[in-house]
């Protein structure tokens, strides 16, 4: 009467073995040998690295010189993937990796792969050979005006920029005619991007006859490289250049977000000194 019955049967375990006799120690359950696990694992970990690649980081390798010193031929980028599903846009002085927006990279040889180097860069671990993606710098966004002229400075903005990052020995700006010397607004929607090594990189400046005229819509943009992450020899950050935050630089467009707070501010203003001068007591001759 004192014990409990375990089910239906009262007397076997749930596995229907005999249950253990008092005093003696329990048999531990069985585990799945590590060859049976193995497989489950390592579909967990493809699942997982795909995922990863495609909402949250990709790497990419950097095959040419157009970025140089920021970025060296055969140097690693992170890629951050996630920040523009909630509607980020590319700024000014990020690097970035983009689509090919029309046949910049006709011209290109693509090195091909093996199946391992195939099966790799589909789950993000290697980058892929057959993407036409490239990376360069932005310059100027929406409402931005960009101009060069003659050797340099480039301008946005009609403001000079300080540019440490361009190539030793080059100038900000090419005195050549085929694209070096221009002045361009970026309309909504498009940006408008030049590589580090100025004298070597076939950017938005040598493009302005295709369809986009040079500029790259921001819906091609992949994501912000972030960090270089190898060689180990080479591991740094890509942050924004100062430059890029010196007064005056920033057009209308960018400062609506500004203007927009102190309009979304105006009304708790006027809700305050309202409900302050309701509270105030009446002075005795009736005036406030």
């Amino acid at each position: 009467m004192g014990n409990s019955a375990v089910g239906a049967g009262g007397s076997t375990g749930t596995d229907g073995e005999e249950p253990d006799e008092p005093g003696t120690p329990r048999r531990r359950a069985k585990h799945r040998s590590f060859w049976k696990e193995l497989p489950i694992l390592i579909g967990v970990a493809l699942v997982l690295a795909l995922l990863i690649k495609t909402f949250l980081v990709q790497a990419f390798s950097i095959p040419s010189e157009s970025m140089q010193n920021t970025l060296q031929p055969g140097d690693r980028v992170l890629v951050d993937k996630l920040t523009p599903w909630f509607g980020s846009e590319p700024a000014r002085g990020e690097v970035v990796v983009f689509h090919d927006p029309d046949n910049w990279l006709q011209d290109e040889p693509t090195s091909p792969q093996n199946v391992v180097q195939k099966a790799l860069s589909f789950i993000g671990i290697l980058p892929s050979a057959d993407e036409h993606d490239l990376i360069k710098r932005v310059i100027g966004v929406a409402g931005d005006t960009v101009e060069c002229k003659g050797t340099g400075p480039l301008k946005v903005n009609g403001k000079p920029l300080v540019e440490p990052y361009v190539y030793p020995g080059n100038t900000p700006c090419s005195a050549d005619q085929a694209g070096g010397q221009f002045k361009v607004t970026v309309p909504k929607g498009k940006m408008w991007v030049m590589g580090d090594h100025r004298q070597n990189s076939a950017d938005s400046r040598y493009h302005q006859q295709d369809k986009n005229h040079g500029l790259v819509p921001v819906d091609k943009a992949v994501g912000r490289a972030f960090v270089i992450g190898w060689p180990v020899t080479r591991w740094a950050t890509l942050p924004v250049p100062d430059t890029f935050d010196q007064a005056g630089i920033n057009t209308a467009a960018a400062l609506a977000p500004g203007a927009l707070t102190v309009a979304g501010a105006a009304p708790l203003v006027l809700w305050r000194r309202r409900r302050a001068l309701t509270a105030t007591p009446a002075a005795p001759n009736g005036d406030v």
